[in-house]
């Protein structure tokens, strides 16, 4: 088998590759006792695993960001500020790892849920949902920006 791309340049990219010729070996019908369909299943799957995590990556940073923007509490922000930092940092590594990933991003779908736990935490601040933004108000670019953070709307830093 000869794989273009390589384990160590793009993950993501390497494992939907090799279970796209395992699967091609499987029609070859080697005459080996190797379950091809269900090898090349989980080795797709690990792909999958990391594109579901770098968009869970994502809803953290926006949850957070949202409440680092609207919240007027003071004490939870520093840990708000933390996790931004972590996810962020989780989601350039990912990308790092599998640059193919970026391909893969569903900022819509991670600003619904990252709006949805802020809503959630947000609540207790007596921030009505109808006042977080329909539209993630924040470019990716932003979003994986360690130096950007949004201007809070109550004059805290």
């Amino acid at each position: 088998m000869d794989s273009r791309i390589g384990y160590d340049d793009d993950f993501y990219a390497w494992t939907q590759e090799q279970a796209r010729l395992l699967r091609e070996a499987a029609r070859e019908r080697l005459n080996t006792p190797i379950d091809w369909e269900h090898v090349a299943e989980e080795i797709e799957d690990m792909g999958r695993n990391d594109r579901r995590a770098i968009n869970s990556h994502l809803a953290r940073v926006i949850e957070h960001l949202l409440k680092l923007e609207l919240s007027p509490a003071s004490d939870p922000r520093s840990g708000w500020r933390k996790s931004v930092r972590e996810q962020r940092a989780a989601a350039v590594d990912a990308l790092a790892d599998s640059p193919s990933l970026k391909s893969h991003m569903d900022l819509p779908f991670a600003f619904r849920r990252g709006r949805g736990f802020a809503t959630d935490g947000l609540g207790q601040d007596r921030i009505d949902e109808r006042e977080l933004p329909v539209e993630c108000p924040y470019a990716l670019e932003q979003i994986l920006d360690e130096d950007w953070w949004p201007t809070n709307r109550h004059g805290l830093e």
